[in-house]
């Protein structure tokens, strides 16, 4: 259900690196959870973001939801489609809904987050309450 390349962090979010440069979106369990997405907040490009530092935000009919980078870097792009169609969250969360591009600053930061089979288990467990 999750794609094998990507990495995965316990706030649902995703990242896949491709020649030094990380894209990053949200999962699709956290579109799930959030419900009808509505309102999409991103940095601009240039800015520079640490591991676990908050990027922007994710409006839903439901509640207004940070988002982490789950891997330090300077934004290299971010998807402006979203701006005016923010359902695409909830459409393609792994493909067409990524958030930023970010140029990787340290790829040994990848080996701390979750591999897809991790994240299943992950998902799995906080379904059930029982939080990793």
């Amino acid at each position: 259900m999750y794609p094998s390349n990507y990495r995965y962090t316990k706030e649902h979010e995703w990242v896949r690196v491709e020649g030094g440069v990380a894209t990053i979106g949200i999962t699709d369990y956290a579109q799930h959870e959030l419900g009808s997405v509505v309102y999409v907040e991103l940095p601009r490009p240039g800015v520079q973001l640490k591991a676990g530092q908050s990027f922007g935000t994710v409006e839903s009919v439901k509640a207004v939801n940070d988002i982490y980078a789950p891997v330090s870097g300077e934004v290299s792009e971010v998807n402006s489609a979203l701006a005016d169609t923010p359902e695409t969250i909830n459409k393609d969360p792994h493909g067409k809904a990524w958030l930023i591009k970010l140029k990787l600053a340290d790829s040994s930061e990848l080996a701390k987050l979750m591999d897809a089979p991790a994240y299943e288990a992950y998902v799995v467990d906080h379904q059930k309450g029982t939080s990793a």
